[in-house]
């Protein structure tokens, strides 16, 4: 899915094809060198030879410019893009339109505490810019975006006190204006291939066209997350580098140059700060090797630190990573990128749930060979709740469930159908049902046996629960709370996308003796009245 993917063998083609030889430009100027207006002294009384046209040479722009005009026409002939439709239970993920300036908000459910702090609260998510996610068709076959793409949004609301100690409320949206998303937006039309789910001819051959027209294989949504680091705001996602946001305008400032030249492949969503430096910490996945690179970031976020290649045999998809005071957290979970399974017909990405499991406690400025790995049920966990040491013992927090919710189904596939089943309430009494159920979950990893001491569900199965969030100055400590999203999984499975109704308060410390799982946790549940989504 990043932008920074490099396909090796499958790119060879791209190369030779994008390589510009001008070998008739440095033939005309050595075969006809300048001539001077003005007769030399041998030359004297004698005519200059009449005047004549000079060929106009052909500059690599242009060359660049007429292969790129070829290529858009031939995709504008060859492709068709269609909308993926929304099924009335799926209107509220249909895109909205910029608002331009900020409004006021009037009307608001019970009351802001007088104590809330004054800010702004900022919420990052996908709104295809064209109306939907698209499907492209050609001869060469079907490739579709997955529910994760679409430029993305940033909706802001500002809580400001007059002087009158009245709370003021506005709100203000407004596109993460990416490179891709300016290209898009001039032309007025989809202008790359969706290249992550479909028939291998027709990711493969939107891999080619993107990277030959616009020199990348996928547009860069950036849609994903909105995280700080030194006084800046960012947004990311897998596909992209983060791009710096002015949090009071929404404006998008550009991309983090500090470290581009340093970091120059995929971004995690979710980086986290290091307890005590303040120091960032991410990982970025490709298709070829490296496979999985991790980065330091400084604290006051202008350079690059340290870095470091995982050398891990595969492709993964990470998502998140963790931090505690001494150590990274790396989840090498098997929902595995591979194109050479794609040459062979099959998915780019796909959850291979035979295939191994394992976490990876490093230490932070450590290399491959110092990571302890811990062998682990295969599973999902896209999001860590948080991570601390406690004696012996690296504790990981994260939800947890049987499959990945991305891509979807091998090949886009009974979509539907897929996702309907996969949100099913966990005790589904139906097989194959179910196995997108998320909910909190607990390793702790011993560094001094190697032995996975405790892994358990830290949760009932009221609820399915996700998108986790935590005091971020805890993270990396422990924690005595952590609040997490509730999964509506009536109304996802009905509407095949999912849904949220409410939040969950997780009592960390508090032990739930109504379960029978070992270490399960006291919660708390504040569900919406009004299914509003």
């Amino acid at each position: 899915m990043s932008s920074y993917y490099s396909y090796g063998s499958i790119f060879q083609v791209i190369n030779s094809c994008s390589s510009v030889h001008k070998p008739w430009i440095s033939y005309y100027k050595s075969n006809h060198p300048p001539k001077s207006s003005l007769s030399s002294s041998s030359s004297a009384g004698k005519r200059a030879p009449p005047a004549r046209d000079v060929p106009e040479i052909i500059t690599p722009k242009a060359v660049k410019e007429t292969r790129v005009s070829f290529l858009d026409m031939f995709v504008d002939h060859a492709f068709q893009f269609v909308d993926q439709p929304y099924l009335p239970s799926q209107k509220n993920f249909a895109p909205v339109d910029e608002i331009g300036e900020a409004v006021g908000v009037s009307t608001i459910e019970g009351c802001i505490p007088d104590e809330f702090p004054q800010g702004v609260f900022v919420r990052n998510g996908a709104n295809p810019i064209h109306g939907a996610l698209k499907s492209a068709i050609s001869i060469f076959g079907i490739s579709s975006h997955v529910w994760v793409e679409g430029e993305g949004m940033l909706h802001a609301v500002y809580f400001n006190k007059k002087i009158d100690d009245k709370w003021v409320t506005r709100y203000k949206n407004k596109y993460v204006e990416t490179d891709s998303y300016k290209i898009d937006k001039q032309r007025d039309k989809p202008a790359f291939i969706p290249a992550v789910e479909g028939t291998s001819g027709g990711v493969l051959s939107g891999f080619i066209f993107n990277m030959l027209r616009f020199g990348r294989v996928n547009e860069n949504f950036s849609n994903t997350s909105i995280f700080e680091h030194s006084g800046k705001y960012y947004t990311a996602a897998e596909n992209s580098m983060p791009q710096e946001i002015d949090i009071n305008t929404l404006r998008t400032v550009g991309t983090w140059d500090s470290i581009l030249d340093s970091w120059n492949r995929s971004f995690t969503s979710h980086p986290k700060k290091a307890p005590e430096t303040g120091e960032l910490v991410t990982v970025g996945f490709d298709a070829q090797k490296p496979y999985l690179v991790l980065g330091c970031i400084s604290a006051d976020g202008t350079k690059l630190i340290h870095k470091v290649d995982l050398k891990l045999e595969r492709s993964v998809i990470c998502h998140d990573t963790g931090v505690t005071q001494r150590y990274n957290i790396i989840l090498d979970f098997p929902t595995i990128v591979d194109t050479t399974r794609l040459l062979l017909g099959g998915a780019l990405i796909k959850f291979e749930k035979e295939k191994y499991a394992r976490i990876g406690v490093m230490p932070r400025y450590g290399d491959a060979d110092s990571i302890r790995w811990f062998e682990v049920d295969p599973c999902c966990a896209f999001h860590i709740i948080n991570c601390y040491e406690e004696g012996d013992q690296v504790v990981i927090m994260a939800c947890r469930s049987e499959e990945s919710i991305i891509p979807g189904p091998e090949l886009g596939n009974d979509k539907f159908d897929w996702f309907s089943r996969g949100f099913k309430h966990l005790n589904s009494s139906k097989k194959n049902e179910g196995f997108l159920f998320a909910r909190p979950f607990v390793w702790r990893l011993n560094m001094k046996t190697g032995i996975v001491e405790n892994k358990t569900y830290l949760t009932g199965t009221e609820f399915s629960l996700d998108f986790p969030f935590i005091n971020e100055k805890f993270t990396g400590i422990k924690n005595k709370f952590g609040y997490t999203q509730v999964v509506d999984s009536a109304a996802s499975s009905t509407a095949g996308m999912s849904k949220y109704n409410g939040l969950a308060k997780l009592f960390i410390e508090e032990k739930n003796l109504n379960l029978a799982e070992m270490n399960s946790i006291s919660d708390e549940f504040s569900i919406l009245a009004l299914k509003l989504y």
